[in-house]
């Protein structure tokens, strides 16, 4: 007799905190897997809450809801398993705390909750505040098949909950996640999933969640692997979608007796990860309908194109699930708002984009002019409210503070407070969000103004390097607009010119930073990979960039503490990913 398992992967955008309109999402798609024929359809991660709750998990009222919501999927589950993500609440009195939890419901009926076993504490993670980690490894057997369930984390230890699963008989894994995007995350991640699949000789099912949560970006991007580690399905990154496939499970036995690694497992150690358990769901029933044709392979994105999407749905979700319906941009004729215009534009339609350029006395012709070429390119409203007024009255106002002392970088930074005054005033006026416009690289040597260029309500490229800024500009000019793509959005002139504040008379970044080809990989290596000034040297680095760099980064702590939040693409972002004090006398250098 060949087994067949019809399984079904709801790949969501939940938001956090909205139980009732997560809850009738899930419903929803657990009907739809019903009406193809599903055994089983899985949810992501906390499915039901939104990922990560953070401190909502000390509401009870936020969790009793949450048990309540798991309750009526289950309930919803008629004819068919569901696996859905939530926050389980043991007992009070034997102090079981709370978990972080699978639901596993079949024909209307809760079986089991599944409880995390490897609590990430890392990071942007901190499941340590607020979850008791599980201790079980548990296998149930639905239609025959014996599935094994775990939550994200717990698939990335070799010797896990899948191994003590698999020699308990699972077949087929399903593992939920609400696994947060970096560049390059998703070939690593795809990677290491095909390796646990062929390691374990077992169908890997890796579902995560798709979306936008404050700083974090999930992409989706679920897939299937079979007992050689090979892809056989993969939903679309950065998109809702349903994946159902139909499952050969007579292969997983064929495959286990030409491949003895697992049985060379020491189960001592097995048993240290945790204790395993089957449970007896439903036994095999052939179904009588139509076999699915193969399940579709969306294609894996490039670098550059999947940081693209990862900034346009961070962007469009924080907007969004904040509940501001237009954004407010300055255009300053530079590759960084010209960017972050055109992002905003794709994340939430050229409509309820409104960009406004503000010159100065130092502005060129060319910066004006290049900031309404980009918004007739863009189709946004472009306005213009120039600053000399303001700039005036602001140099009359402090003249007799001032007399006698030297100019310095104050009344440059004058200009920059005026346009955030510009801008924040249109948002309060109208209920507009502001996105601001700096890039890693000038937060990192805190290249921007407090209360002027950092005022808004969302970064949008705070984490994207200078040079990495360039790349996406290209790579989306050569998307183009409309079904021909021949208009490119982002004018060659503006690619093309120096980086320039433009707050003083033929000022370039040039003049106070190192060139960003060299500044960016300073920056990453010390950032992001901890390296010392030392280290930096040897791998070739110019030691006295290094050591402004280093000296800047730790000097503007304070600077970005007050900058708003935006999307994380970096392995390590300024932010919940690296916290250091501001009140710190270490200097490394």
């Amino acid at each position: 007799m060949i087994r067949s398992f019809r399984l079904a992967l709801a790949q969501l955008n939940p938001t956090v905190g909205d139980i009732e309109g997560n809850t009738a999402r899930i419903i929803e798609y657990v009907e739809q897997a019903r009406e193809r024929g599903a055994d089983l359809v899985a949810f992501p991660e906390l499915a039901i809450t939104g990922y990560p709750p953070e401190d909502l998990l000390f509401k009870t009222s936020f969790l009793q809801a949450n048990v309540g919501a798991m309750q009526r999927v289950v309930a919803a589950a008629r004819d068919i398993a569901v696996v859905v993500g939530y926050v389980e609440v043991g007992d009070s009195a034997t102090g079981t705390d709370i978990a972080n939890a699978a639901a596993i419901g079949y024909d209307g009926q809760l079986i089991d909750s599944y409880r995390k076993m490897y609590l990430p504490n890392y990071g942007v993670f901190d499941e340590d505040r607020y979850f008791r980690r599980g201790t079980e490894c548990p296998v149930y057997r639905i239609n025959g098949v014996g599935i094994g369930v775990n939550i994200c984390e717990d698939i990335w230890y070799p010797v896990g909950p899948i191994a003590v699963q698999r020699e308990a008989g699972a077949e087929l894994i399903v593992n939920i996640n609400g696994s947060p995007f970096h560049a390059g995350k998703a070939a690593y991640r795809e990677k290491m999933i095909g390796t646990r699949a062929a390691d374990n000789g077992l169908f890997v099912a890796y579902l995560n969640m798709v979306g936008g949560q404050d700083e974090l970006v999930f992409d989706g991007a679920s897939l299937v692997c079979d007992m050689t580690g090979d892809v056989i399905a993969r939903s679309p990154a950065f998109a809702e979608d349903l994946l159902v496939m139909d499952l050969d499970i007579e292969a997983v036995f064929r495959s286990r007796l030409r491949t003895p690694l697992s049985r060379k497992e020491n189960p001592t150690i097995l048993r240290e990860v945790g204790e395993a358990r089957t449970t007896a769901v439903s036994g095999y029933r052939e179904a009588d309908r139509p076999p699915l044709e193969p399940a579709a392979q969306a294609p894996a994105m490039g670098p550059v194109e999947e940081v693209y999407h990862a900034l346009v749905t961070g962007t469009r979700d924080y907007i969004r699930k904040s509940g501001f319906s237009r954004a407010l941009v300055g255009l300053s004729g530079g590759i960084d708002s010209a960017l972050t215009a055109t992002l905003a534009a794709d994340a939430l339609g050229p409509e309820n984009v409104v960009g406004v350029t503000m010159p100065s006395r130092y502005s060129s012709e060319g910066s004006i002019s290049d900031s309404k070429e980009l918004a007739d390119n863009l189709g946004i409203e472009c306005w213009m409210v120039p600053i000399e007024p303001a700039h005036l009255a602001f140099t009359d106002m402090l003249e007799p503070w001032f007399e006698g002392a030297a100019t310095n970088v104050a009344e440059e930074n004058v200009q920059a407070r005026i346009r955030g005054n510009v801008l924040m005033t249109i948002s309060n006026k109208f209920g507009w969000i502001v996105l601001t416009t700096g890039n890693k690289s000038e937060m990192a040597m805190g290249y921007a103004t407090l209360y002027g260029d950092m005022a808004g309500g969302f970064a949008v490229i705070k984490d994207v390097p200078k040079t990495l800024v360039y790349e996406l500009c290209r790579w989306r000019n050569g998307q183009g607009f409309g079904p021909t793509g021949a208009k490119a959005p982002i004018p060659g002139a503006i690619i093309d010119k120096p980086p320039s504040a433009e707050l003083r008379p033929d000022q370039l970044d040039a003049d106070t930073l190192p060139p960003y080809e060299e500044l960016d990989p300073i920056v990453r290596a010390y950032v992001e990979e901890d390296y010392s000034y030392e280290e930096m040297v040897e791998m070739g680095h110019d030691a006295a960039a290094v050591r402004q760099v280093i000296t800047f980064v730790d000097r503007n702590e304070y600077k970005r503490r007050q900058a708003p939040p935006g999307v994380k693409i970096t392995p390590r972002a300024f932010g919940k990913d690296r916290r250091l004090p501001i009140v710190n006398r270490y200097r490394p250098v």
